[in-house]
């Protein structure tokens, strides 16, 4: 087991890492989930111990390895910016961390081709690194960290150099290979859908914070706060103000409608109500669906799905519909909304605990 306890890390006069405590078990995938920036290659890094926290504690397995350097770790590390061993062949790159654990050449020979035959590399074993594609060197840095065969193994956004078919396997194969070790797997992605391809748990992270943990679909569909939603959340989450009174949602731009029975005990006041850019459709799908009159302001059509910039009062909104759609800009557009998928959020932004609070 990996246990960071209250880390934080700060840098001259930025802090990086804000009081993070995580327990990861042996056996888990566990992604990373946030934007750009909001801290989760410095967490990884501190996994590593490629950093040291300014305080805090991080244990593996009961021993207290805080500021214990990387190399004295049981963990193989592969980041977006890859690293090979230029010198040498893509099989010796592969089968370098073998090499020095001692291992027999049989066993590194056998290690090494099924590593390579995973990432698609055996017709390469012999060249050197540098007269590869970025996508096949990144394959190479792969295939190493599936041979050494660590307690922790840490991928920062390790497919996007990767063709699409190539990413959906291995999204798919890599969880079990590393479960299958007993291994502690942490994944950092940007993009919410690989997420939940992923499944596993996610950690959420704004801004150096961890914002909530646990099983990924279970943090997707019961957010704990607005920005665990909205980091969740791609397209952005739809929002709009709303208040509650006399048994009534009132929406920002006038629209009323019976409070959704698993809410009806959300004390009356003002709100921020949230939903899925899929949670709008085009059909009336239930009795209990609200229909609004918005209009277009942009249209992005990617064939298999169009993506309808909608403008509703003061809020600007996305819906997600299958198929290609063709809508002017300006034009006015019913959509509908089933009140029984809102996430509702109080004036600090956490979720109002309710049986409800379902984003499917």
């Amino acid at each position: 087991m990996l246990e960071l306890k209250n880390i934080t890390r700060i840098v001259g006069a930025e802090t990086h890492i804000d009081n993070v405590s995580l327990r990861l078990e042996r056996g888990t995938l566990n992604v990373l989930l946030g934007p750009t920036l909001s801290g989760k290659t410095s967490l990884m890094r501190l996994m590593a111990g490629l950093d040291k926290p300014t305080s805090g504690s991080i244990t593996f397995d009961g021993t207290d390895v805080t500021g214990v350097p990387p190399q004295k770790r049981d963990v193989a590390m592969v980041f977006q910016q890859f690293i090979n061993y230029p010198t040498m062949t893509v099989y010796e790159n592969i089968a370098s961390p073998m090499r020095v654990a001692g291992a027999s050449r049989q066993a590194i020979d056998a290690a090494v081709q099924r590593a390579a035959a995973l990432m698609k590399l055996t017709p390469y074993l012999e060249r050197m690194p540098l007269n590869l594609s970025g996508g096949q060197q990144q394959r190479c840095a792969l295939a190493r960290a599936i041979v050494k065969n660590a307690g922790l193994v840490l991928l920062d956004e390790p497919l996007a150099n990767l063709d699409y078919k190539l990413r959906e396997e291995l999204r798919a194969e890599l969880p079990r290979i590393f479960a299958e070790a007993g291994t502690i797997f942490v994944y950092a992605t940007t993009e919410p859908s690989e997420a939940l391809l992923l499944a596993g748990n996610t950690a959420t992270l704004s801004q150096g914070r961890v914002t909530q943990f646990g099983p990924t679909i279970e943090v997707f569909r019961r957010p704990d706060d607005l920005i665990t939603a909205q980091t969740f959340s791609d397209p952005p989450l739809n929002t709009i103000a709303m208040h509650k009174a006399a048994g009534q949602f009132r929406l920002e731009g006038g629209v009323a409608f019976p409070a959704p029975a698993a809410l009806g005990e959300v004390p009356d006041g003002h709100y921020t109500i949230g939903f899925q850019p899929h949670h709008l459709g085009l059909a009336r799908t239930s009795p209990e669906a609200l229909a609004l009159q918005t209009r277009v302001t942009a249209m992005e059509i990617t064939g298999s799905e169009s993506f309808v910039h909608l403008g509703f009062a003061d809020a600007s909104w996305v819906m997600l519909t299958p198929g290609v759609q063709e809508f002017a800009v300006g034009q006015q557009l019913e959509v509908f909304l089933d009140p029984r998928l809102l996430l509702v959020f109080d004036s600090h932004g956490r979720a109002v605990t309710a049986p409800g609070r379902l984003a499917a």
